[in-house]
């Protein structure tokens, strides 16, 4: 008899496996990826996984609780990966192909690798490196301790020295080195860049390495700077090929012939991250003036990420050659969904490879381009490996070779969103989802939680998310949109809030929420209303601007844009993404902030923060709490530990996220009440 599905719980996040970055064999037979765990004591566990594409159970690889990125040898006889098994500092290991224990390559000291890549003739490795600062390894925290000595002080020389997840770095950062294989010696090829922000791609002849760098000091600032180089690997000498355009560039990729660069970019001073396009560009690197966007005929943009909570949220671009250097495969955010679409070289309109109410991430193909790995994740089913044949002519249909959460997708209930759109006043039409609770045929008159995603230039969409998948096991209807300031309906819905968030944003907002009220799923008088990170902000504005919600929860929030412009992670630009600046300029920041509206404030509000959050500074949760107290406003405020950071909800200590689920769901039962209609 099969056993009775039950209503998913908070708890039942410690049960989810992420699996992630899927690599097929160069032969095309074997797909390795990464899967996450949680382990003892709130830990999460990170072992490489092996599968064969014509079916069987997938194997582990690696006995590490920290091993990750497992990158194939270009003849597919071994593996390397990074390690940082038993709290040493991560270094990158052998795994020969066909099983067994890996050795150590580099014995590198504390430190942050970032990822590496293989020569295409297999006898070197570039990977990029960023020292620990010597007063903060582990070792000198030891030895002041033995010795009573007090935390040293952070010296810093830079407006870029930290960022949300990673920490203060202070005036250290990442560098380009490569690694002979046979004899493990180790050299530096590039260490001029200012942010730590470069990318890089071997040529086909494993001669020179391409890189996208800005230079010089403070060039956090100056994105327009970005230069596309090509460093010689036997001598370091690197060349700038400065006729390029102007702007930001990232995820440089050579093509398989050599004659071709292709790299994610824009024109202007903005960073890759912004309201304008994220576009495809090549080049032939021999031949100044050949620089061309070949995406440019689309309003896609290749930065319209899709938030969830379970499958890391990938905001870099994703490009690679067709192995005959003819197209590129690219991923496209668009109305909720995320596909792969092939680019022709010589342009034209791009062809979808997939499709369908999901998120389609590609990783990487067999040496014949015959194999594509892809993680595909849905509202109903966290990520799984799939593999697909991308090529001209073929059956694109997708394969499954993992189900990683079998027993939680066969023993729990799951809501399916359906899709409506809302209509603003001024006709922009706002695309909407509701889960509905799920075991409930027809519900009528429910509780209801407006949901508003981060970014604001992300999308929400065809994901998976536990959070909200637990309230509407509590028997809320959820609802989610993409109001303007979202990615994936072209440039212009996107750049409508640039330097005036509360305007059109608002509108569209207002306008789910008047739909909301005429649902006849929804009791008008138990709604609440949350978000994180711009979610916040939302929420804080829309407490000043409506009494409509039985309560909020802002969570990891922006309150003051004036503030805020100097004490985040990235410092606003005068007269950058806002106008003015936030010393003598404000105008336009102060009247962008929900802090303004605070003598508004009415509604009942829980304000969620982390004390690590290096991108919306606690004290912008402190302005909210304050003025909330001052103005009597029942509320509450949680502050998890400096540990975690801004995005702790999708990868941080279990037992927190938990506890955070909890806070929420208390909440939300205190102000709208359980699912059942109150008589």
């Amino acid at each position: 008899m099969a056993k009775r599905r039950t209503p998913i719980t908070p708890e039942d996040l410690e049960q989810i496996v992420t699996p992630s970055q899927p690599q097929v064999s160069p032969d095309g037979n074997t797909v390795l990826f990464s899967r996450r765990h949680a382990g003892p004591k709130n830990t999460a566990v990170t072992n490489l996984w092996a599968v064969d594409i014509d079916g069987g159970k997938p194997r582990i690889m690696t006995s590490g609780d920290k091993d990750g990125h497992g990158r194939w040898s270009p003849d597919g006889s071994q593996i390397a990966l990074i390690s940082g098994r038993d709290g040493a500092a991560p270094q990158i290991r052998l795994l020969p192909a066909h099983g067994g224990e890996s050795r150590a390559l580099t014995s590198l000291p504390e430190g942050t690798i970032s990822g590496f890549k293989w020569s295409p003739d297999g006898t070197q490795i570039a990977f990029m490196w960023r020292e620990e600062d010597p007063e903060w390894t582990a070792q000198a925290k030891k030895e002041r301790e033995a010795a009573g000595g007090s935390t040293p002080p952070r010296v810093i020389t830079s407006a870029w020295y930290k960022l949300d997840g990673d920490g203060y770095f202070l005036q250290r950062r990442f560098v380009l080195k490569v690694i002979d294989v046979a004899t493990g010696k180790i050299r530096t090829l590039w260490d001029k860049d200012g942010i730590g922000f470069f990318s890089y791609d071997w040529s086909p002849d494993s001669r020179t390495i391409a890189v996208t760098t800005v230079r010089g000091h403070n060039a956090i600032f100056r994105w327009e700077k970005t230069e596309l180089r090509l460093i010689t690997v036997a001598t370091g000498k690197s060349k700038c090929l400065d006729w390029l355009p102007k702007g930001p560039k990232d995820t440089v990729t050579w093509s398989p012939d050599g004659k071709w660069l292709a790299w994610s970019g824009r024109e202007g001073e903005d960073g890759t991250y912004g309201t304008d396009n994220l576009e495809l560009w090549i080049c032939q690197p021999s031949k100044k003036g050949s620089a061309r966007c070949i995406s440019n005929k689309t309003d896609y943009c290749l930065m319209a990420a899709t938030l969830g909570d379970t499958a890391e949220v990938n905001f870099q671009a994703s490009i690679q050659w067709t192995p005959d250097s003819k197209a590129l495969l690219v991923r496209v955010g668009w109305h909720g969904e995320s596909n792969i679409m092939r680019f022709n070289r010589r342009g034209g309109a791009p062809t979808p490879l997939t499709s369908g109410r999901c998120i389609h991430d590609p990783e990487n193909q067999s040496s014949d381009g015959s194999v594509l790995t892809v993680m595909i994740d849905s509202p109903t089913s966290p990520p799984d490996v799939y593999i697909m044949d991308p090529r001209p002519g073929k059956d694109h249909t997708l394969t499954r070779l993992t189900t990683c959460n079998a027993e939680l997708l066969r023993t729990r209930m799951f809501a399916k969103p359906t899709r409506y759109w809302a209509t603003a006043e001024d006709g922009t039409r706002i695309e909407t989802w509701m889960l509905k609770p799920p075991g409930i045929k027809n519900p009528r008159r429910r509780p209801a939680v407006l949901q508003i995603h981060g970014g604001p230039h992300a999308q929400y969409g065809y994901s998976f998310f536990h959070e909200f998948q637990c309230q509407a096991a509590k028997g809320w209807v959820v609802v989610y949109s993409n109001p303007r300031g979202s990615k994936g309906y072209g440039r212009d819905f996107c750049h409508a809030i640039r330097g005036n968030w509360g305007s059109a944003d608002w509108v569209d907002i207002r306008a789910v929420i008047d739909w909301m009220k005429q649902r006849p799923e929804i009791d008008p008088k138990r709604m609440a209303i949350m978000g994180g990170s711009y979610g916040g902000y939302m929420t804080n504005w829309a407490m000043g601007h409506t009494n409509e919600f039985a309560c909020a929860i802002t969570d990891r929030c922006v309150s003051n844009l004036v503030s805020m412009g100097g004490n985040s992670d990235f410092i606003d630009k005068p007269d950058g993404y806002f106008p003015g600046n936030f010393w003598n300029k404000p105008e336009a920041l102060w009247n962008s902030s929900p802090i303004r509206f605070a003598h508004k404030w009415k509604t009942p509000t829980l304000v969620i923060h982390s004390e690590g959050d290096l991108r919306c500074n606690i004290e912008q949760a402190e302005q909210v709490w304050a003025a909330l107290q001052l103005r009597k406003v029942p509320s509450r405020f949680v502050r998890y530990p400096e540990s975690t950071s801004h995005g702790f909800s999708r990868g941080g200590p279990s037992d927190l996220r938990i506890h955070r689920l909890h806070e929420i769901l208390n909440w939300l039962d205190r102000y709208i009440g359980s699912g059942k209609k109150k008589r």
